[in-house]
């Protein structure tokens, strides 16, 4: 074990979060940054427009499919590796990370396989039948985003994986690096050379090739582990430890994919109904804008995740040293960031939703298209605030080795409430309800989680 990981027993808590967390939170933040940067072009190219708008947000969750399994992978075995080391176990360590890269590439294999079979019957099912222009679009950026999957998927599953090793840093500094390849070559791609949707998906491809590139160097040469070949012979025990661990992390991805499958397909139905976006030349307007609005709620939430996904490795080693005072610190510590996080966010949407709407290319749309994102962005962050404690708790959980109370709460956050709200409000507000869904969702789970809250705070002061 090397000072950097002694460190996390005896390092001020605060030195500790700004060494693990702003990386985190950086690389987290780069990551949701691909597809907006993608759609804040495309909705600037007046060929493309709000129909680019709204074929990109039905393939986004698609992606989202492949960072759901990716995550999952990597911030479990983080939080194994965390634990290992504080419990002093290196071998466990380093067959989990060898199960990691083995699981993980398995099945990115199977996801594009997946995608490339069943390609357009999927984005119908997430809404892309809407209308034939957006099906084009989405088609077209579908087919080639498809094939960077498996660099996508190693690149993020290494990142938490190489923050546990104690390198932050070059985590964030690998992410950054296929952001930039990515916000380069887009507007090179989409007008210089007019690529439209296929230069969108072809810059975002190579981005990621460069960040799995980076991280499969490093792979090569761990700091705190030493990979051998009975490393990566699958063991059972460890790959369902593992997989437990990010569970959590696993369902708040997953639940984005099926709230906005449910919440595309809901939006279609009603705008069909709607006096206004029932006319064919507007039909696509609402799933463009929840779209966007959902994509700035994810920065949001990439910041409080990377917050409180950083500070794992903090966590778990403190618990497996069995260091419980310093465990309570960091709880009260994050969850104040946390707060300030969302205030912010709250702030900007509630005072400024015209010039967030601006970025893509709402100038360029009619007015139908901005009065309804104005009142998309006021009504989906109105409890943003509570959605960002509710998503730091069920990482602290998580990371505490509680993977099961993790679990719990982040379904009746993503599926029970979150979808149960998005398919029962629009019956009775039409498009206006769907809005509601889910900051409604995060008011409800908020209660469950002050109970966790509370019962973590007693468990450790105790212990």
């Amino acid at each position: 074990m090397n000072h950097s990981q002694s460190a996390l027993g005896t390092e001020k808590i605060e030195v500790l979060m700004r060494a693990y967390a702003l990386p985190c939170i950086l690389s987290l933040l780069i990551g949701a940054l691909y597809n907006i940067v993608d759609q804040i072009f495309i909705a600037n190219a007046t060929y493309l427009g709000s129909y680019g708008n709204a074929a990109n947000t039905v393939v986004f969750p698609l992606t989202v499919v492949a960072l759901a399994l990716s995550v999952m992978i990597g911030d479990g075995c983080c939080a194994f590796l965390s634990i290992a080391f504080g419990s002093k176990q290196p071998r466990s360590a380093a067959v989990s990370v060898g199960n990691s890269i083995v699981v993980n590439t398995v099945l990115s294999l199977l996801l594009l396989a997946t995608y490339l079979c069943l390609g357009d019957s999927i984005l119908k099912m997430f809404g892309g039948a809407v209308n034939v222009r957006t099906f084009t679009f989405a088609k077209e950026y579908f087919s080639i985003i498809t094939w960077g999957i498996p660099l996508y998927m190693f690149g993020q599953m290494m990142n938490p994986i190489i923050r546990a090793d104690g390198s932050p840093r070059f985590a964030m500094m690998a992410a950054i690096s296929g952001a930039l390849i990515n916000l380069v070559l887009d507007p090179i791609f989409i007008f210089a050379f007019h690529l439209g949707m296929a230069g969108a998906a072809m810059a975002t491809i190579l981005g990621q090739a460069v960040t799995c590139l980076l991280s499969f160097g490093y792979a090569l040469r761990f700091q705190t582990i030493q990979l051998v070949a009975a490393s990566f012979r699958l063991q059972k025990k460890i790959i369902f430890r593992t997989l437990e661990l990010g569970m959590t992390s696993f369902l708040v991805q997953i639940s984005i994919v099926a709230s906005m499958a449910v919440i595309n397909r809901m939006a279609g139905k009603y705008s069909a109904l709607d006096p206004v976006f029932s006319n064919p030349a507007y039909a696509q307007i609402p799933i463009a804008v929840i779209g966007i609005v959902m994509k700035f709620f994810q920065i949001v939430i990439s910041i409080v995740i990377g917050m409180a996904a950083g500070c794992i490795p903090i966590v778990g080693y403190n618990m497996g040293a069995n260091a419980y005072d310093r465990v309570r610190q960091l709880l009260h510590k994050i969850l104040f960031a946390e707060a300030v996080v969302g205030i912010a966010a709250f702030c900007v949407a509630e005072l400024f939703p015209r010039p967030l709407s601006r970025l893509f290319g709402s100038a360029n749309e009619s007015v139908y298209y901005t009065t309804f994102a104005l009142r998309a962005f006021r009504i989906y962050f109105s409890m943003i605030v509570i959605a960002c404690l509710n998503k730091a708790v069920f990482i602290f959980l998580q990371a505490m080795g509680k993977a099961w109370q993790s679990t719990i709460l982040s379904i009746l956050r993503e599926l029970v409430f979150g979808i149960g709200f998005a398919l029962l409000l629009p019956c009775f507000f039409g498009l206006t309800g769907l809005l509601f869904s889910m900051p409604l969702a995060d008011a409800v789970t908020g209660c469950f989680v002050a109970v966790a809250v509370w019962r973590i705070n007693r468990q450790l002061s105790s212990d």
